[in-house]
């Protein structure tokens, strides 16, 4: 009878378990929604979307903060208690920061704008927005198991002055320059803006409601469904993109994977473009079209422009190759920060929203002054000597001591008084002669001489701003 009573218990418990994240790990939330911008027209969708996706993130277990409206203090409030909170569970956490709102891009930096910004000129962004560098940072300067950044801030530049001359959505972010374990989702590719919505919910948001609640799904393929969910909704105009440098598997929901007809196949091995021509030739123009979507690859997009060439298809994936390779050269510009380098994405790129950025750092880089050479610093210690003036009266007291002592030729040197003669031994008629120690003459010593520079070591792991970035395709 105990037996039957037991039984009768654990059952019902093991189902329930079953029926939600199977949590080896903490699970930490912050979600931060922008919608009542002040100096800007408001944004309606961003507080639904920060609330929608508060729910389901609890749904998947998540111990979940919420704030909206935030002024550029308050973000970075919410910022620091939010790591102090990742950093009181300790090294097993997930830690997740969802924001929708306003998102730029200034000198290949990217920033989330505030509520209470009111910028002039582009000068004013890094003063009064937040840096996303600086959010990556502070997730990665305390023990996590693994940090996911998603972002539905690619949205049109509302600043009318800004517009004239900063570059469109957000620049390339590489998670994998940084400390392993980050995900990071933009709702759109780099350089391209996303779409408020018309519904309720930014077709970002409502694609990534619907994936991350099919149990049993990767977050990998969760976002492969993102990016084709959003593709077709938009119509092709807009394209999720994300980077990944994951080393442990994360899913929203736990539980049995979707059947294999609704899960996107696995990704196979890099294929070239003229594989990717053989894989798509034939197949209906939609079909095709969901294959290189979430594949997500410069060769599939290549091979499906050449294929459908004229088509709107073909087009927008021509305009997406384009804008991405793009982006890589303008990230790639922008990590060398050289003037060299920005007049080289000049030449490939004459005439695009990123030209007057290029053409401000170049001029910037007028200014700045040229390093010192650097001195070789395995260049023997006994060059030093070797090198030391020949008159010693010109020479420093440190380098007096340290140089060679030249003695008179003195046939018959006169004998001290207090000095011991040379003892001359005879070993195997071979003369030996042993000398006492030279007394030992104290002076003032001089400066040290020195024979290179300091070299600057900077921390690793970080994520960096014009030295440092990266890129990754959508979907990498």
């Amino acid at each position: 009878m105990l037996r039957r009573s037991l039984l009768s218990l654990i059952v019902p418990a093991a189902i329930l378990l079953g029926a939600v994240p199977a949590l080896a790990e903490n699970r930490l939330a912050l979600v931060i929604g922008q919608s009542a911008y002040k100096s800007v027209p408001a944004l309606p969708n961003p507080a639904n979307d920060a609330r929608a996706v508060s729910q389901m993130l609890t749904d998947a277990g998540f111990a979940v903060t919420a704030a909206s409206d935030l002024s550029q203090d308050e973000m970075r409030a919410r910022l620091s208690d939010f790591a102090s909170q990742v950093a009181a569970k300790g090294a097993d956490t997930v830690a997740l920061v969802f924001y929708a709102g306003h998102g730029l891009q200034i000198d290949g930096e990217n920033y989330l704008v505030p509520v209470d910004v009111d910028p002039k000129r582009e000068a004013d962004i890094p003063i009064q927005a937040v840096r996303l560098n600086d959010i990556l940072n502070t997730l990665t300067s305390v023990p996590s198991r693994m940090r996911i950044v998603l972002l539905d801030a690619c949205r049109n530049n509302p600043f009318p002055e800004l517009s004239k001359t900063a570059g469109h959505g957000l620049a390339i972010v590489d998670a994998r320059v940084g400390a392993p374990g980050t995900f990071v989702s933009f709702s759109t590719s780099p350089g391209a803006e996303a779409e408020d919505g018309s519904g309720a919910n930014s077709p970002y948001t409502t694609a990534l409601l619907a994936s991350a609640k099919e149990p049993g799904i990767p977050i990998e393929d969760t976002f492969k469904r993102v990016r084709l969910a959003v593709n077709k909704a938009t119509d092709g105009r807009q394209t999720p993109w994300d980077s990944s440098s994951l080393t442990d598997d994360f899913r929203f929901m736990a539980g049995a994977a979707a059947s294999p007809a609704a899960t996107p196949p696995p990704a196979a091995a890099k294929r070239t473009v003229d594989e990717w021509k053989r894989e798509l030739q034939g197949k209906p123009i939609e079909a095709a079209n969901e294959l290189m979507v979430i594949d997500g690859s410069d060769e599939s997009y290549e091979a499906f422009a050449a294929i459908f060439a004229g088509t709107p298809r073909g087009l927008q994936a021509r305009d997406w190759l384009d804008r991405h390779r793009r982006m890589v050269a303008w990230n790639s510009a922008v990590l060398a920060n050289t003037a060299a380098a920005y007049r080289g994405f000049l030449a490939q790129y004459p005439d695009t929203d990123l030209t007057a950025t290029a053409r401000k750092m170049i001029e910037r880089l007028r200014y700045r002054p040229d390093p010192a050479p650097a001195v070789a610093l395995s260049v023997p210690a006994t060059n030093v000597a070797l090198a030391a003036p020949t008159c010693p009266c010109n020479a420093t007291p440190q380098q007096r001591v340290n140089a060679p002592v030249k003695k008179r030729a003195d046939p018959d040197p006169p004998r001290r008084a207090g000095k011991r003669p040379p003892r001359v031994v005879v070993e195997d008629d071979v003369v030996v002669v042993r000398r006492p120690p030279p007394t030992v003459v104290y002076e003032p010593a001089g400066p040290p001489i020195g024979i290179g520079i300091g070299i600057g070591i900077g921390g690793g792991g970080g994520y960096r701003g014009n030295d440092g970035g990266g890129y990754r395709r959508g979907g990498y």
